[in-house]
Parts: C-alpha cells; sequence; structure tokens
C-alpha cells in the first residue's frame, strides 16, 4: 500500500508565496512521475506542474514562471514552490505519483488535497 501527505496549504494575500510538500510512503520500490493537480470549484481537475524520475519538469501556461515544482528521490518527495500567487491560483491542490512496488506492481496514488486560498 502507498499513502501520499501533503502539507503547506493555507491563505496567503496575492503576491505572496506557499511551498507544497507531498511525502511518499509505503511498500516503494521507486518512485516514476510525481506531479501536483489543482481543483477550484465548479472546475475540472487541472494538472498544474509535473516531474518525472529523470526528466525535464512540465507546467501549466498559468503558472509558468511563477511556481517551481523539485523533488528529493530520497526522501520520496515532491514539492510545489507558488510564488506571485493571483486569487485564481485559488483551488484545492492534489499531489500524484505513480510508485513502484515491492510486489512488483505500479500503483498510482494520490493525495488527500491541500486548500490553497488566495484572498485580501
Amino acid at each position: 500500500q502507498v499513502q501520499l501527505v501533503e502539507s503547506g496549504g493555507g491563505l496567503v494575500q496575492p503576491g505572496g508565496s506557499l511551498r507544497l510538500s507531498c511525502a511518499a510512503s509505503g511498500s516503494i520500490v521507486r518512485v516514476g512521475f510525481m506531479g501536483w493537480y489543482r481543483q477550484a470549484p465548479g472546475k475540472q481537475r487541472e494538472l498544474v506542474a509535473s516531474i518525472p524520475a529523470g526528466g525535464s519538469t512540465n507546467y501549466a501556461d498559468s503558472v509558468v514562471g511563477r511556481f517551481t515544482i523539485s523533488r528529493d528521490n530520497a526522501k520520496n518527495t515532491v514539492y510545489l514552490q507558488m510564488n506571485s500567487l493571483k486569487p485564481e491560483d485559488t483551488a484545492v491542490y492534489y499531489c500524484n505519483a505513480v510508485v513502484f512496488t515491492q510486489a512488483g506492481t505500479f500503483h498510482g496514488a494520490w493525495g488527500q488535497g491541500t486548500q490553497v486560498t488566495v484572498s485580501s
């Protein structure tokens, strides 16, 4: 079994910054793809940023230049540094990862979600 635990959400004023963290735990051999998605009220969940195990990062157009995704493979943790936050960034942010488990299977896991609210 694999769990993803997120932290770092909260309320911030426009122009402010937040850093989200997501740690994977359980019967993990290797973590591959890791990404952050978000879902605002009344909207579909969208990919915000992703980082493969050994490849280049990818960002939604709306966050380029403001958000930075990174990972610490030793800790099976992915981060999302969010700067210059805007009210339209308000959403529940979800961590996603594809994990190769000790059972010899690939497992796609989601975090529980963390609320980010950008408001004055």
